[in-house]
């Protein structure tokens, strides 16, 4: 089989990218997944039956055009521009303009002037050939097809009312027409068009957003000589100068010096990792302290940092395309409200009824299945809720985060910066006999103070630091100075610690990191420092439990830190020491097992993992690539948070659902009455008017969702 992938453009809703996904199957050695946000197609093909232009034949077929991504870039500069710059939102804005007028004359009396219906035919004409064309070509598409969608229902609806309007104008001189409805159909359509628009270049901001963490160029040793090159010219084999401050331009080994290297934008973890000679490092992260000269072993493609961009896309393209349940119900729906319009003139005609009447009832029956109840009911819920979401520092990506929210049984949560607070503090202070915890505390942060070592600050910043001179920097073993004449070391023990090794010992054991104190050589006491837990952590698990959750604890941590931090906020699940790829691996296995699973991270290693889960939460404070790759946003950095997101979402869920429920049940009550003639299209039009207050109301509920921890 060979791997390809397709550009797929044209596609309007996600039941075009399953028909392009239904079209492209029924070939013969061809397996794909068409992703409508990403506008991609995965395809595995067999060459000996299938060449590439029968696939995009096949796609061209189906009404869409396509193209071959020759490689992982291209996309990227189709992302979606500035909203503000956004072309469809210009049309929306200018239709609301147009529509606002037409509304308020139509239904207020009091507003009417002389010939004003001409008034509002001409700006109604305007907003349905214009700005009404998004829904109508597509329609014809749909169509030529043999689909209905969405855009199928909206077309239907607007020109029903429209072509009523202008029989009532024209021909049967009658002040009963629907202009309004025709524009507020078609502005509130766009508006939600727009929303979701906006949303589809998230993926590719992710994959941006990746690319550009790494370095732009590099300083390669050449003949001695160090010589600025990009970053695209560096080659395996070549030596590359690394100063302080200086990210690591790409994978290597490092041939000379020594230094601690800052992971944490790629692994998520706070503590800088000592490096010497011979280590092994990775590009992106950042040299803290010492100058390195390193041997790049990867390059290009293969490096941690690009795989880790192709994990996010791999796994975004991955997912399934959510079919709203809109698109579902319109494949009948449709076709049934023709068939009734069509049933209900002929019937009236047989009847023996004339020709006004039975084009009344056909008309009152395509006005009444009109869609604006329908078109509102998930858009105004959606920008209620995210709204309000985002007035609690909740930012909900979209409908099919919302969707997802409502499936999950399992929530993955990453150790630092998610459940901890990402940040070391000193836990613990052990004297040795006659040693006071002060005197001590105090020596080694009158040494650590002149240190960047992010244990260093932790044990400074947590005391009154004595005053120290002739400071020195041990790489690999810690600090020491002079302080009132005796050599104090901070770091790694020199010698056996005797009876503070039980102390040293037990501090690791519970995840900290202990560091030594010695005075001339002879230990004086034992430091803990540790990342801490979030203070609502705990009462946040115990929240996702009662939701019916499990949590999940994953870190790239060692086991002990990990299993100290399960035990203080009640997480019985536990996975320790895991590689960014190996996050994504823990995500797939609970979903293998049949569990919906959700997960929350912050850092760049998480954004794949994100990414697969079918729910994806990222802290605020975290990478931009995990928040662009993530459904839900978490801007205070607080565990409890993500249960006010999924308690927020969850409702926000409900009123979509219950607003659906309102539009197609108006429509299948009134739909018989309309066809049997007892319904005059104007009240089919007042029917359908407070069907939309109704579904909008119901949205504006969520205004008053009140956050459990906070905001």
């Amino acid at each position: 089989m060979t791997h390809i992938e397709l550009g797929v453009t044209g596609m309007t809703c996600t039941s075009c990218s399953s028909r392009v996904q239904r079209k492209l199957n029924k070939l013969d050695g061809v397996e794909a997944a068409v992703n409508y946000s990403t506008e991609t197609a995965t395809v595995d093909y067999d060459p000996s039956k299938v060449d590439v232009e029968q696939l995009l034949s096949t796609v061209r077929g189906a009404g869409y055009d396509a193209f071959v991504v020759q490689d992982k870039e291209p996309l990227l500069d189709d992302a979606a521009g500035a909203p503000s710059t956004d072309p469809l939102l210009t049309t929306t804005v200018w239709s609301a303009i147009v529509s606002l007028p037409v509304m308020l004359v139509s239904m207020i009396p009091t507003m009417q002037f002389a010939n004003w219906q001409w008034a509002a035919f001409a700006a109604t004409t305007l907003v349905y050939f214009s700005a009404g064309s998004v829904f109508h070509r597509a329609t014809l598409t749909n169509l030529r097809h043999g689909s209905f969608t969405m855009d199928t229902l909206i077309t239907l609806g607007t020109t029903a009312a429209y072509g009523w309007s202008i029989w009532a104008l024209f021909f049967d001189g009658s002040d009963h027409i629907y202009l309004e409805t025709v524009c507020v159909v078609i502005t509130f359509l766009l508006l939600g068009r727009w929303f979701e628009h906006r949303a589809k270049g998230r993926s590719s901001e992710a994959l941006r957003n990746l690319l550009d963490m790494g370095a732009k160029d590099a300083a390669v040793l050449r003949d001695g000589v160090e010589v600025r090159v990009p970053i695209a010219e560096l080659r395996v084999g070549d030596h590359f100068v690394v100063r302080p401050g200086e990210k690591v331009a790409t994978d290597g080994r490092v041939i000379s010096g020594n230094s601690a290297i800052d992971a944490s934008l790629l692994t998520g973890e706070s503590v800088p990792v000592e490096v010497t000679e011979g280590a092994v490092v990775t590009g992106a992260t950042l040299n803290t302290s010492g100058r390195l000269v390193v041997e790049a072993t990867r390059v290009g493609e293969n490096t941690t940092l690009a795989q880790m961009a192709q994990l996010v896309k791999d796994a975004q393209s991955s997912q399934a395309p959510v079919q709203r349940l809109v698109d579902k119900i319109s494949q009948v729906f449709v076709p049934t409200v023709i068939v009734v319009a069509l049933l209900a003139l002929v019937g009236h005609l047989i009847a023996g009824q004339g020709v006004t009447q039975a084009f009344t009832a056909a008309v009152a029956v395509l006005i009444i299945a009109c869609p604006c109840a329908l078109g509102l009911a998930t858009p105004t819920a959606i920008l209620v809720g995210t709204g309000r979401g985002a007035e609690l520092g909740l930012l909900i990506k979209g409908p099919e985060a919302l969707e997802s929210t409502g499936n999950v049984d399992t929530i993955v949560l990453d150790k630092t910066g998610t459940v901890t607070s990402g940040e070391m503090q000193v836990t613990g202070v052990y004297p040795a006999r006659g040693w006071e915890e002060d005197e001590v505390w105090g020596l080694a942060g009158g040494v650590e103070k002149q240190s960047e070592h992010p244990i260093a600050q932790a044990i400074a910043a947590g005391t009154q630091p004595a005053e120290a001179t002739d400071f020195v920097a041990e790489p690999g073993i810690g600090a020491s100075a002079r302080i009132d004449g005796h050599r104090i070391h901070v770091g790694r023990p020199t010698r056996d610690l005797g009876e503070l090794a039980a102390a040293f010992d037990a501090a690791e054991a519970q995840g900290a990191t202990a560091v030594a104190v010695e005075r001339n050589g002879e230990p004086i006491g034992v430091i803990a420092v540790r990342d801490t837990v979030r203070a609502d952590s705990a009462a946040a698990v115990a929240e996702l439990k009662r939701m019916g959750l499990t949590p999940h604890l994953v870190t790239g941590d060692n086991a002990g830190a990990a299993e100290a931090v399960a035990r203080e906020v009640g997480i019985e699940e536990v996975t320790a020491g895991v590689l960014p790829a190996d996050k994504v691996d823990v995500v797939r296995s609970l979903q293998s097992a049949g569990k919906r699973v959700a997960m929350v991270g912050d850092g760049v290693n998480d954004a794949a993992a994100l990414a697969t889960a079918d729910l994806g939460m990222a802290m605020g404070a975290g990478s931009d690539v995990a928040i662009e790759a993530s459904d839900i946003t978490l801007m205070h950095d607080s565990l409890g948070s993500a249960v006010d997101a999924i308690h927020l979402a969850r409702r926000t869920l409900r009123t979509i659902k219950g607003n659906l429920f309102w539009a197609f049940a108006y429509n299948v009550l009134l739909i018989p009455v309309a066809a049997l003639g007892w319904l005059d299209p104007m009240l089919a039009g007042i029917a359908m008017a407070f069907s939309s207050v109704f579904v909008v109301s119901n949205s504006l509920r969520l205004k008053g969702f009140k956050a459990q921890f906070g905001g």
